[in-house]
């Protein structure tokens, strides 16, 4: 099991890298969907290239960071269900929800999007917009967001058979992001 988790924080960390750095792209795609805008006001000039700029990066952030949300227990799910089991159920929840949701999913997709992909870059595919964008890197972009969460998926799975073993604190303890506003409050505070 020392392996499997030394091999677990190895992808966490790569994830984590690239989960905080994609965070500039979001600022890129601001900035060149802002300089777009400018220059087509001022200029009476548009370009499909950069807007196409603008999806691709805003796309980036998106697929990357996919990795790093699930690596911090932000992904979404049913809270009033969720919260009402014991945390013991809840790591049940999880193992099962990775094992027979996420996992096939995104192999599937990853056996669909390979040849894909490919076929893209052979071809040199091009927007069919006017003056747009090669295709095959905003395919790849789909490909290696949906590869660096097959790798967080199992270092999910590694660390909650760790935790369910007692080979591993719990990262996450959960705690109910709607708590009562009862439990919040003190009773000296309120009114």
């Amino acid at each position: 099991m020392r392996a499997l988790l030394g091999f677990s924080r190895l992808i966490d960390t790569i994830t984590e890298f690239i989960g905080k750095s994609v965070s500039w792209l979001i600022l890129a795609a601001v900035l060149v969907s802002a300089g777009n805008a400018v220059i087509r006001k001022i200029f009476n000039m548009s370009s499909n290239a950069w807007l196409e700029a603008q999806w691709y990066l805003f796309g980036a952030a998106f697929m990357f960071a996919a990795a790093y949300t699930l690596s911090q227990n932000e992904h979404i799910r049913i809270d009033v269900v969720y919260g009402q089991f014991s945390r013991r159920v809840q790591h049940w929840i999880d193992l099962l929800g990775h094992l027979l949701f996420l996992m096939p999913f995104v192999l599937l997709v990853l056996y669909y999007l390979f040849p894909y992909v490919k076929m893209s870059y052979v071809s040199g595919e091009v927007s069919s917009s006017a003056g747009g964008l090669i295709i095959w890197p905003a395919k790849a972009i789909l490909l290696f967001g949906f590869l660096l969460l097959a790798f967080q998926g199992v270092s999910e799975i590694i660390k909650k058979i760790a935790i369910m073993t007692g080979n591993m604190e719990d990262p996450t303890p959960y705690v109910p992001t709607h708590a009562p506003l009862d439990d919040v409050v003190s009773p000296e505070t309120r009114p």
